[in-house]
């Protein structure tokens, strides 16, 4: 009695002085409205999350975090309002995603305060490659790293087929596009065809005239580079014009959260690619990854998404920084981050030095039957891991990042 006393007394004792200490704020720049809003509602869950478990132990450096964080309602304009208002804030370090457009403009708004930005899900090879900086770091994959496992499998399935592309008008559908094109050899845009619709704002008639094309087409596999509820459209209009019983649904970043919406039913079959799902721990015996599954089950009575481990890790990855460099100064957790290997939620990763990309495993997943997704206990296990890579497979090597840099006219180094 007299230990457990004691006990409950230091814990009281340290929570007392994480009170009493002034907190250290994190800033969100994330999604609350607008076609990619469920992806940005689970970057708020993870990272809350993460946030209370931290403070739990004691908060960084003695001190609480707090979480401030703004809606970007997939706008450019209103992201950089974000960062700014976040940085008079005090803000230490800022973080969000889900638009590649928008981590690319903030990211680099933040250098500008001197503040750190984690990229959440921006997918784009222009956040870490072309319009990398110092003060960037990406924690998911980027385009080619999807595509090259995407292409690996889709080359063994799916040889010599047909492509049509629809494509979301910006950097991550351009990118993820060209990419997608290379690793399966569907450049020809004669023999594979593709459209591109409007983004943000695409109405639903943009998608129909993309799709009606498609089916007019002898294309097999249909790509469609689209993400969010923007995807879960599509998807309706495809299943309507009969598209998905006679051609290969590909969507290069697939999400819990982009299933649920439209259905397993509607997405059965449907092939993409992953940085992580809720199954991912278990399968790569990762304990600390089963944890933040059972926690968030827990209070959210859901499974996490990759964008809710996204936000989780990314808190825990800066926390750790800091108290490895014990400072808060962002040259110095630059210092901290760079080359650093860790696991987390999943296998080991690094903060790759030359471009701040995460190298990690990616995972190319079809979306299960419906009937094997309503034997779950939350009706949410959507994902069969069909093929996987290892990060130092996937991502682009040093010259090949050097070389995309000269082209953009950019040195080949980040500055």
């Amino acid at each position: 009695m007299k230990r457990l006393t004691a006990a409950l007394l230091l814990w009281l004792g340290i929570s007392a002085c994480v009170q009493a200490a002034e907190p250290i704020t994190l800033g969100l720049n994330y999604p609350r409205t607008g076609s990619y809003k469920e992806e940005g509602l689970a970057q708020m869950r993870g990272a809350l999350l993460a946030i209370d478990e931290l403070n739990a132990r004691g908060g960084v450096l003695g001190r609480p975090l707090r979480l401030a964080s703004y809606d970007s309602g997939s706008s450019i304009d209103k992201a950089l309002r974000n960062v700014d208002r976040l940085a008079q804030e005090g803000a230490a370090m800022l973080f969000g995603g889900a638009s590649s457009a928008i981590a690319i403009a903030a990211g680099k708004r933040a250098r500008e305060h001197g503040l750190l930005y984690f990229g959440t899900l921006t997918y784009s090879n222009d956040t870490t490659g072309k319009d990398g900086h110092r003060y960037m770091f990406r924690e998911s994959n980027n385009a080619w790293m999807s595509a090259r496992v995407l292409g690996e499998y889709l080359a063994e399935r799916f040889p010599n087929q047909r492509y049509f592309y629809v494509t979301s008008d910006y950097t991550w559908g351009h990118t993820t596009e060209t990419s997608l094109r290379q690793t399966t050899g569907s450049q020809d845009v004669a023999r594979h065809p593709g459209v591109r619709v409007p983004f943000p704002g695409a109405r639903l008639a943009d998608y129909r005239d993309a799709l009606t094309q498609a089916a007019a087409s002898d294309a097999q596999i249909l790509a469609l580079v689209l993400f969010g509820e923007d995807l879960v459209r599509a998807m309706r209009i495809a299943n309507d014009l009969g598209l998905t019983r006679r051609m290969q649904v590909v969507v290069p970043n697939l999400t819990l959260h982009m299933v649920e919406q439209a259905g397993p039913q509607l997405m059965e079959g449907v092939i993409g690619t992953e940085p992580w799902t809720w199954r991912v721990p278990e399968l790569e015996r990762s304990e600390r990854g089963q944890a933040f599954v059972a926690a968030f089950v827990e209070r959210y009575q859901s499974y996490p998404s990759s964008s809710a481990a996204s936000a989780y890790s990314i808190v825990y990855q800066w926390a750790d920084a800091v108290q490895r460099a014990r400072s808060l100064d962002s040259e110095a957790l630059i210092r901290a981050l760079e080359g650093h290997r860790y696991r987390l939620l999943k296998g080991e990763q690094e903060w790759r030095a030359f471009d701040h990309q995460n190298v990690q495993r990616v995972y190319a997943v079809r979306v299960k039957p419906r009937a094997e997704v309503l034997k779950d206990p939350l009706k949410q296990d959507y994902f069969e891991i069909v093929h996987q890579l290892d990060g130092e497979q996937a991502a682009p090597s040093l010259p090949e990042w050097q070389a995309e840099r000269r082209a953009a006219g950019q040195p080949p180094r980040l500055l």
